[in-house]
């Protein structure tokens, strides 16, 4: 499959997207599907019943430019980072299918694509060293650390906010023991960390100072390919569970916690290779910038931020946006870029009246405050036993306010980490320690060693990258 940038329609291979991380023109690279993102929705393409059959499914389309063998090996490494019975678990609680992205290593949705990223990344770097940058609210730069840990050729560097993470997400990036990975705090937030990651992937000058020094930079944020297509598998997979249990057309909704926009741009791209997905309800807390675009085809960052109990959606500028903009303008390069012009000059833009009524007819969105959160919290575990973790309650919440499930058609609600990497936000909901079986890999973190300890202010990015040529 051939993937352009959004901005230019550059092209480039699979392994070049990956290698790159962003297209030189500033721009995300998107796959050309055809009809723009509608792809071939014809059901019954491919056996998706588990998850495995589902990824190899997936690589085949988008990553054909890999060898079959790597595709293979990237596969067979994210199994042996989940658990082998079932990696993502589909359980019913609360009139909602919850499906758990988060039995890899270290408790988040990410953790599934950045078992295979590092299997491609080595491919695509045929022998050439690589320093990979990652802008984090909480969850990525664990994910990444783990993922890359050990790898030869490569480097990790992850910025994340000095203040805004929970305990267990600071102790994940904080204490690996790894020489190949690097963990930055900022004296600054997510929005800030991104923004200076994806100037500094823009300057030729830095590019040429580690090209000097025999290294390339990418990225493992879900600009990359790498991250964005493994994510789409477990929707597939998701598609073929539901449809066995409930039958008929196998129509579904789903509600995804968004932050980046990367995961619920996954269960889109989904829709396109043949999952029955109706609606997608993209799930906001206070930071609602992404709820916003969805309700009114309008997106503004504006400049509140707020430090709230899902950290890992404390974001204003989501960089996956630009994809989705890219297909409701028809693959047009030439409005995606203008819209992009508009943000970067004018600090918003607005899709015209054919993108809105594309993006009204797939998605809805809604907000929920930190009370709100703890409150749903609250009561799905009074009505089914069931333990949320804070940011996939506000995906919960957010689709029960919009009146899910609607119509007899099954909700899922992508659950997108473990509720131990929250603990304080968990005791404060249910006013006791509920948290008394926590994931291997959880249990010894806090007598680790604190390896990590480096914080710069926003304006000292470049320099902490230069360090590390």
């Amino acid at each position: 499959m051939k993937f352009i940038s959004t901005r230019k329609g550059s092209e480039a291979t699979a392994p070049e997207t990956v290698f790159k991380g962003l297209a030189p023109d500033g721009g995300l690279y998107v796959p050309v599907m055809g009809e723009e993102g509608r792809g071939n929705r014809e059901e019954g393409t491919g056996d998706w019943s588990t998850l495995a059959d589902a990824e190899r499914f997936v690589l085949a389309a988008f990553f054909g430019d890999f060898p079959e063998t790597v595709r293979e090996e990237a596969v067979q490494r994210l199994l042996s980072r989940f658990p082998a019975g079932d990696p993502v678990p589909l359980n019913e609680a609360a009139g909602m299918e919850i499906l758990e992205l988060f039995h890899g290593r270290t408790g988040a949705f990410k953790d599934v694509a950045l078992s295979m990223l590092p299997v491609f990344m080595r491919h695509a770097a045929a022998g050439r060293k690589v320093l990979v940058l990652t802008a984090t609210s909480g969850d990525t730069g664990s994910a990444a650390m783990q993922g890359f840990a050990g790898v030869d050729g490569t480097q990790v560097a992850v910025f994340f906010p000095n203040t805004g993470t929970s305990r267990i997400q600071r102790l994940q990036m904080t204490t690996p023991q790894e020489a190949n990975v690097h963990a930055i705090a900022i004296r600054g937030n997510f929005d800030d960390a991104q923004a200076a990651v994806k100037r500094i992937f823009a300057d030729e000058s830095i590019a040429a100072e580690a090209a000097a020094k025999g290294v390339a930079l990418s990225s493992a944020n879900s600009i990359n390919t790498g991250r964005l297509v493994p994510q789409i598998g477990y929707y597939l997979n998701t598609a073929a569970r539901i449809k066995a249990k409930y039958g008929g057309s196998g129509e579904f909704d789903v509600a995804v916690p968004s932050g980046n926009f990367g995961n619920i741009l996954a269960a889109f791209y989904a829709k396109a290779l043949g999952a029955p997905i109706r609606k997608f309800v993209c799930a906001s807390n206070v930071n609602d910038v992404l709820a916003r675009f969805v309700r009114t085809g309008v997106y503004d960052p504006g400049d509140r931020f707020t430090v709230t109990n899902t950290p890992s959606m404390d974001i204003r500028k989501s960089s996956n946006v630009e994809r989705l903009v890219w297909i409701l303008n028809g693959g047009d390069c030439e409005k995606t870029d203008a819209l992009m012009r508009d943000l970067a000059q004018r600090g918003r833009y607005a899709l015209d009246d054919a993108a809105k009524a594309r993006l009204f007819a797939e998605f809805e969105g809604g907000v929920a405050t930190p009370e709100e959160t703890e409150a749903e919290m609250r009561r799905v575990y009074g009505e089914s036993g069931y333990i949320l973790d804070p940011h996939t309650a506000v995906a919960s919440f957010v689709a029960k306010k919009l009146g899910y499930p609607k119509a007899g058609v099954p909700l899922v609600v992508a659950a997108t980490a473990t509720p131990y990497k929250f603990p304080e936000t968990c005791l404060k909901a249910f006013g006791k320690d509920l948290l008394d079986n926590p994931p291997e890999s959880f249990r010894d973190l806090e007598k680790l060693p604190q390896t990590q300890d480096r914080v710069v202010d926003v304006d000292g990015i470049d320099d902490a990258v230069r360090s590390l040529f």
